[in-house]
């Protein structure tokens, strides 16, 4: 089954769910599985992803793990 042909079965059986709740786990996956961003990279980032990536860099700076402004401008006038 190609792609379009599998998007439009999903959405008729979406279509015919009658629970709440199940739309709402639908829905729920959904969200944790688009894309919502790139890499520099270029690689996709899922929203789970990104949100990792975020408490990573979270943790860093509470860690004192980061490169202020100014101590990049200084590193990089000797480029």
């Amino acid at each position: 089954m190609d792609l379009q042909a599998t998007k439009l079965d999903v959405l008729q059986k979406i279509m015919s769910v009658s629970k709440a709740s199940l739309l709402k786990k639908i829905d729920n996956l959904l969200e944790e599985e688009m894309i919502v961003g790139y890499t520099v990279k270029g690689d996709p980032l899922t929203k789970k992803m990104y949100n990792l990536r975020l408490e990573k860099a979270e943790k860093q700076i509470q860690s004192g793990d980061y490169v202020t402004q100014e101590e990049l401008e200084k590193e990089s006038s000797n480029w």
